[in-house]
């Protein structure tokens, strides 16, 4: 079983930075694509970004590309979101999740464990 545990939610005004951290268990944390999806009230959850096993491989929805980074240290077993120039309608409960066939997917079925969450809440 791998853990994954978010962090650094909280509340910004628009045009403020967050950033993110999902920190995970076990000893395969190297192999894993790790993902980051968030899901607003009433909404599906939806793909923000991915990073490949090595950090090679990143991937953006069109919503927030140019504005979050998605990074990783392997040697910390964390992923990391920066975010930046932060909308309101980037509220939401912000989710890490590992894929363990390694490759860069925005396909939620392709990830096998996820975190709790983090809310992030952008205010105007």
């Amino acid at each position: 079983q791998v853990q994954l545990v978010e962090s650094g939610g909280g509340l910004v005004q628009a045009g403020g930075s967050l950033r993110l951290s999902c920190a995970a268990s076990g000893r395969s944390f190297s192999t894993y694509a790790m993902g980051w999806f968030r899901q607003a009230p009433g909404k599906e959850r939806e793909f923000v970004a991915a990073i490949g096993m090595s950090g090679g491989s990143t991937g953006y929805s069109d919503s927030v590309k140019g504005r979050f980074t998605i990074s990783r240290d392997n040697a910390k077993n964390t992923v990391y979101l920066q975010m930046n120039s932060l909308k309101p309608d980037d509220t939401a409960v912000y989710y890490c999740a590992a894929g363990s066939r390694g490759r860069v997917t925005s396909t939620r079925s392709q990830y096998d464990y996820w975190g709790q969450g983090t809310q992030v809440t952008v205010s105007s």
